[in-house]
């Protein structure tokens, strides 16, 4: 299985996002300009991610786009499922959309794409909004540190 841009992207602004959390909302064109993220395709992403109530919109002069709940409740599992849908790897194991198998009572192969599937959003599920930002800070100040060596 791979993840789209979709992911790469939706996780870029719900991290920016983050790391922004409480100071208000954030343009679009900020995001945008801080994420490399094209702004027709956030937009877009944005969106998906409201409708789902993980971002909520705030019109007006000084509106934009923030977190719908804190960086801590906010999982990466959520975000992904949320704009690439099931991480099944095979259709027969599709938690939405199950694929109807007639050997499904006797594929051994099956057994292989659940518990892979389970590996999958268990781990996007043990990580959090807040433990990407905080896993950024160490990288930044890793390689401020190598920097200065």
């Amino acid at each position: 299985m791979k993840f789209t841009t979709k992911s790469e992207y939706g996780l870029k602004a719900t991290m920016d996002l983050a790391e922004n959390f409480g100071r208000g909302p954030r343009t679009i064109r900020s995001i945008a300009e801080n994420q490399g993220i094209p702004e027709n395709y956030l937009e877009q992403l944005l969106s998906t991610l409201r409708r789902a109530g993980l971002v909520k919109s705030i019109r007006g002069a000084q509106g934009g786009y923030m977190l719908a709940g804190s960086p801590k409740e906010i999982t990466i599992g959520e975000i992904i499922r949320t704009l690439e849908g099931s991480v099944a790897p095979k259709n027969c194991v599709d938690d939405e959309n199950p694929e109807v198998c007639e050997r499904a009572e006797s594929c051994v192969t099956r057994m292989v794409w659940e518990r892979l599937k389970d590996s999958i959003n268990e781990v996007l599920d043990s990580i959090t909004l807040y433990d990407l930002c905080e896993e950024a800070k160490k990288m930044c100040s890793a390689n401020s540190f190598m920097y200065y060596i």
